[in-house]
């Protein structure tokens, strides 16, 4: 009977209370259309698909014996899966049936008529390797021929039947008993016992990618007396080493081993507590998450969060938001994926904006709140405050993560794993329950940067109140039963209502114990600066926080009226000074856009110009009798005025007319060669004379010689001052620079020659005087390189441009 076969005739035995609770385990099998037959359900329940989703949700003794049952080639008898867990009798024993009864209620294992264990075969392939062991010897020898089979019932000492069959039947019935297969290995060379023991304790090696021209696989040592007695078996159809099948390998791992079988959960350290004490600490924990989240998300209604070009919300935001509500970087995370899960925000452009839901959701009472985000958070896809990767990098929120399954089974593992506490009792540390979770969930994920198994998720439970006191709360059981109207009155019963009014004390501080009502909130917003939030927040005013308010548009006498209404009894006087004062010097000096300013003598003229109808597109607004601003340019209502008739003048910054006089364009001069010097001839002579000196004379008839010779007169400056010229440099800037000064020649050329900074008077191609701080000159004749400390890189000016020197 195959699989299929044995689940029909499994659900055709069950009652109407079993199947449907089958079903409720499985709900994925009861969506639409409906199954008409048996066989069409079971179908749906062996579908990959719905197996896949069924997996995360078994504990770590399920997925055990799923495990031991899928290295029996997917059926075993009831007796044969205890031996192989070591599950015989005691605790172990009623384990096993537990988890066969909930392995049922999934329809994942199931009992057939004779009281064999059949799985999905779905199931079965979601292990290649189960347990470390290859597949049973009737398929491994699937593709034998009679005479291998017979050669390896004579090799074992067996009498080989006639038939194929009677052979088959034979070898499997020899191989099925340990004790045979431990006295035909004890009589093996000691090198295959060797490779016999190495290839049972080791997981089967995979087969290698089969190349046209390649040899066959090479034996290893010892190999060949195994094959011949089929304890090891060469596959035809998988190139590769020799496989083991199941059977060998159990008998050979001994009858002390057995399959790793943890039917109870890990234990903890427990500590007495009270219901009381859980239910306290759940709601400080709930009433300050809720108030903490009303302020986030109210920050982002009032400044939408930016969104990063890849995506999500950056850490620049995340640090605005939290401290605009007072709440750190976990709450803000936690609280935007939940709210966006939740439809109270969402993307606009690349922004993330709070949605109409926010609106309606703000009005409610902090249960109702609360249970919406405690809702969403449930069943989120992801772990919403994780703030780092594994490579330590800062991820942003909102990301748009792909969905993550095992973050989600996490937070229902850790549900399971507080519920089966005894009662008035809890862990002594929270991180205790990261074992537990990976019992109930091995599939869970666990964060990489968790020091501990499961610590962010069970930081998110503690922030929200679900565990307290290493205990679930009433909330936790809610949301383990996915029970909405159960969550919803735990929240009511857990916090107190909305507060109404605000303690406004003498030192300017207003103090709101609890979650801050709706429209509290708003005014104390909009007229002070929070400072706390919580179990208790704390505003304060300020001359800033009230011209703030001022500036939205509300009157002082509003303001105090608004505040009074709020207040749990008078305004102190302070606060009403505050307001008087700063309301009595708001608007004193105003502040009006303009392109620019007209004034005149006249009154009577620019009260004219004003109301002039051609001249209304340039938006003229008079502010005084003589003076008018206009919204356009400068030049375009000089352009518009004279088109008009008007004779207006411009005004310089500085307030003197500006004089408006085209200078006629005209081509630079053109620079004449540098004058040809004989420097460079007595250069050369000088250098060949003193070559020749040095061939035929000593040091000390050359210094006489030099000492007594004339000396050579330099040629006179073209200035006319009679001062000839100090250096080559000088004579080729003073050819170049027609504009310069004797002394400004000598002040370029030094700064040339001694690589220091000078300032020059530099006239532009398009005719603009500027002034440049060079530095790093070369000279080119007739340019000069250098680094412009005005534009911050290399230039080439042309010396005949520069038109005065000045040392910097």
């Amino acid at each position: 009977m195959n699989s299929r076969s044995a689940l029909a005739a499994w659900l055709g035995r069950l009652d109407a209370p079993r199947l449907a609770r089958v079903l409720a385990t499985r709900n994925d099998a009861a969506s639409p259309p409906e199954p008409r037959t048996v066989g069409e359900l079971a179908d749906r329940l062996q579908r990959p698909g719905s197996v896949a989703l069924a997996l995360p949700r078994l504990t770590l003794p399920c997925l055990q014996v799923a495990e031991a049952i899928a290295a029996s080639g997917g059926s075993a008898t009831l007796a044969t899966l205890a031996k192989l867990l070591g599950a015989t009798d005691g605790e172990a024993a009623r384990g096993l049936d537990t988890v066969l009864e909930a392995l049922a209620d999934h329809a994942l294992v199931w009992p057939d008529g004779n009281g064999t264990l059949h799985m999905a075969t779905s199931l079965r392939q979601a292990w290649d390797q189960p347990l470390g062991l290859d597949t049973a010897l009737e398929q491994l020898l699937a593709g034998a021929t009679s005479d291998e089979l017979r050669g390896m019932l004579v090799a074992l000492g067996i009498k080989p039947p006639g038939t194929k069959q009677q052979r088959l039947a034979a070898l499997l019935e020899h191989h099925s008993d340990p004790e045979a297969i431990a006295e035909a290995v004890a009589r093996a060379p000691a090198i295959t016992q060797k490779l016999l023991a190495r290839r049972a304790g080791s997981a089967p090696r995979q087969p290698q990618v089969i190349m046209f021209g390649s040899p066959g696989p090479v034996l290893e040592p010892g190999a060949r007396w195994a094959l011949d007695r089929g304890l090891l078996i060469q596959d035809r159809h998988r190139y590769g080493a020799a496989r083991m099948p199941v059977e060998v390998a159990l008998a050979l791992r001994g009858p002390g081993w057995h399959a790793p079988f943890d039917p109870l959960p890990p234990s903890a350290q427990l500590v007495s507590i009270t219901p009381g004490e859980v239910e306290r600490e759940a709601a400080a924990a709930a009433t300050a998450f809720a108030a903490h989240a009303a302020s986030v998300l109210s920050a982002c209604s009032s400044a939408p969060p930016a969104r990063l070009r890849s995506g999500g919300i950056g850490a620049r935001e995340l640090a605005r938001i939290g401290k605009a509500a007072q709440a750190d970087d976990a709450v803000v995370r936690i609280t935007l994926e939940t709210a966006y899960a939740a439809g109270l925000l969402a993307r606009d452009g690349d922004r993330v904006v709070p949605t109409e839901a926010y609106d309606l959701w703000a009005e409610q009472e902090p249960a109702e709140r609360l249970a919406v985000l405690l809702h969403a958070w449930r069943d989120l896809p992801l772990t919403p405050t994780q703030a780092r990767d594994e490579d330590n990098k800062a991820l942003p929120a909102l990301a748009g993560a792909p969905p993550c399954n095992g973050c989600r089974q996490a937070r229902h593992g850790l549900f399971a794993a507080a519920a089966q506490l005894p009662a008035g009792q809890g862990v002594k540390a929270a991180s205790d329950f990261g074992p537990t979770v990976a019992w109930h969930r091995p599939l869970a994920d666990s964060l990489p940067v968790d020091i501990t198994p499961f610590t962010t998720v069970i930081r998110e439970a503690e922030l929200f109140g679900v565990i307290a006191r290493g205990a679930l709360s009433a909330l936790g059981a809610h949301l383990l039963a996915d029970d909405t109207p159960g969550l919803a009155a735990a929240c009511r019963r857990l916090l107190p209502r909305a507060t109404e009014t605000a303690r406004i004390g003498a030192d300017l501080t207003a103090v709101v114990a609890g979650t801050p009502a709706a429209r509290l909130a708003v005014i104390l917003d909009a007229t002070a600066d929070r400072e706390t939030s919580g179990t208790a927040s704390v505003w304060r005013f300020s001359s800033g926080s009230i011209r703030r308010a001022l500036d939205a548009g509300r009157a002082p006498q509003d303001i105090a009226a608004d505040l009074a209404a709020v207040a749990a009894g008078p305004l102190p006087q302070p606060l009403s000074y505050l307001i008087a004062d700063t309301a009595r010097g708001h608007g004193r000096v105003r502040i009006a856009p303009a392109g620019c300013v007209l004034h005149g003598q006249e009154p009577a003229l620019l009260a004219e110009l004003a109301v002039h109808r051609k001249l209304a597109k340039l938006g003229l607004r008079q502010l005084a009798p003589t003076v008018l601003v206009s919204r356009s340019s400068l030049d375009t209502t000089l352009a518009a005025l004279r088109a008009e008739g008007y004779a207006p003048v411009a005004e310089a910054a500085d307030g003197t007319v500006r004089i408006e006089k085209a200078r006629p364009q005209r081509a630079a001069a053109p620079v004449p060669a540098p004058r040809k010097t004989g420097d460079k001839r007595r250069a050369r002579n000088t250098a060949n004379l003193t070559s020749k000196v040095l061939a035929t004379a000593d040091m000390d008839v050359l210094a006489a010689r030099l000492l007594t010779a004339p000396p050579s007169a330099p040629e006179p400056d073209p200035f006319g001052s009679g001062v000839p010229f100090g250096t080559d440099t000088e004579e080729i800037v003073a050819g170049y620079t027609k504009h310069l000064s004797y002394s400004d020649v000598r002040q370029l050329a030094h700064a040339i020659d001694a690589g220091t900074a000078i300032t020059v008077e530099y006239i532009a191609t398009s005719g603009s005087r500027t002034i440049r701080t060079l530095s790093s000159l070369e000279l080119d004749p007739p340019y000069l390189e250098a680094w412009c400390h005005l534009r911050e890189a290399e230039r080439v000016f042309t010396l005949s441009r520069i038109h005065g020197v000045m040392p910097r």
